[in-house]
């Protein structure tokens, strides 16, 4: 057996991209790293540090995949743009649910996930030395986006004082000037605060007066409390002039694997995003298309049962951390809660303890921005008897007074 230890893999160096290097660190993947290292320990971890739904997409999507799995004409290449079917299908439910009028053709663009569209838009519209403006604390593939374009990003605090939106009015004038692209994400990834309609009219004129295009990651439009559905940026009077929202599958229908999502908007935008996929895919599987058509246009109220099922879970976790003295605003939106960390910790020491001896695992405030030190997120994305049980393993370190 030939001996290949320390033997390099090339017999020449493999040069990478300039760009390779200017990547952000992926959070995530670290995350999951560490807990699958107490996992393989023996540790029972009750994980409430990622965002990935643990319920199985509904059964009559399902359904509609097998079926149209079996459909020859989904064996061959997909329309390069998608069918039309699909794009009709995700038109409508805007109208039913926020009212917003959409072209199915000019207006709508079919992505592989909300997060293949996240990346593409900065490739699309920035060049190097272009000015993006992000939110602190946001999602991280934000980050990536702008990296691969080679552009700068300059970062808009998010802050409790504020209800978590951003100040425009505190944005430097230099990068306000400069600025060419704006990342907005209600209900929020990390802070789960959501935004009324009169901040997207802001946000709508302010977009107008610096020529500045508009992205709403609407990843959560689904998900809102109290009976409160979370406002659409495309509601605003104007918004379809100045920019895009992206919409997915993932977390409305449980459908996070079948990497289903959209971008909706300015009929300019969208052809540009299009351009650049019609260079990199031949659009999803037919069989996914149809299922996800199914999804949109079919009975909603299993959207219905999922919102409530995570209210519930809200309602329950948030009694259990205020009965060990965590004191934390209940979430509006998303699936995620935001907790401030206790005195004498950041957010990653918190995490790292809470890992280490309540075998909880927690995303650290830090890993979505500066401004995010000070905070952890949870994700309720676990059955109430066990996130009662991950506030009582947290309540036995005795953190909190």
């Amino acid at each position: 057996m030939t001996n290949t230890e320390n033997k390099p893999s090339s017999v020449f160096p493999i040069p990478s991209a300039n760009v390779m290097s200017k990547l952000p660190t992926q959070f995530f993947a670290t995350l999951v790293q560490n807990v699958n290292r107490e996992i393989a320990s023996g540790h029972d971890v009750i994980n409430l540090g990622q965002g990935n739904p643990d319920t199985p997409t509904p059964p009559h999507i399902v359904q509609s995949l097998q079926q149209s799995a079996e459909n020859p004409l989904y064996h061959k290449y997909s329309p390069f743009r998608g069918y039309a079917f699909l794009k009709e299908a995700v038109a409508q439910r805007y109208k039913e649910d926020y009212n917003v009028d959409l072209d199915p053709e000019t207006e709508v663009a079919i992505l592989f996930g909300g997060k293949t569209g996240l990346v593409q838009l900065p490739q699309v519209l920035l060049n190097p030395g272009d000015v993006c403006l992000v939110p602190d604390p946001g999602y991280p593939d934000y980050w990536s986006g702008v990296a691969l374009a080679q552009a700068r990003m300059s970062f808009m605090p998010l802050l409790k004082s504020n209800a978590f939106l951003p100040d425009y009015g505190a944005i430097p004038a230099d990068d306000r000037q400069k600025a060419k692209l704006m990342f907005l994400n209600y209900p929020n990834n990390p802070t789960s605060a959501t935004a009324p309609l009169s901040f997207y009219e802001d946000t709508v004129e302010f977009a107008i007066q610096n020529q500045i295009v508009v992205a709403s990651d609407f990843a959560y439009g689904a998900i809102g409390y109290d009976g409160r559905r979370p406002v659409s940026f495309l509601q605003a009077p104007g918004a379809k002039e100045v920019g895009i929202e992206f919409y997915t599958l993932s977390k409305t229908y449980n459908m996070a694997g079948w990497r289903v999502g959209f971008a909706l908007g300015n009929a300019e935008i969208i052809s540009k995003i299009n351009l650049l996929q019609d260079h990199i895919y031949v659009s999803l599987f037919g069989g996914i298309q149809a299922a996800a058509a199914e999804a949109l246009t079919g009975p909603q109220d299993c959207v219905t049962s999922l919102v409530a099922r995570y209210e519930s879970r809200r309602d329950a976790f948030y009694e259990a951390l205020s009965a060990i003295g965590w004191q934390a605003c209940k979430p509006e939106g998303s699936f995620f809660g935001w907790l401030p960390v206790p005195e004498g910790y950041t957010s990653s020491g918190l995490a790292e303890l809470l890992l280490r001896e309540a075998k909880v695992a927690v995303a650290p405030g830090i890993g979505f921005g500066s401004h995010g030190e000070g905070y952890v997120r949870i994700g309720l994305l676990s059955d109430e008897q066990r996130l009662r049980e991950a506030a009582e393993r947290i309540g036995k370190l005795h953190l909190f007074k």
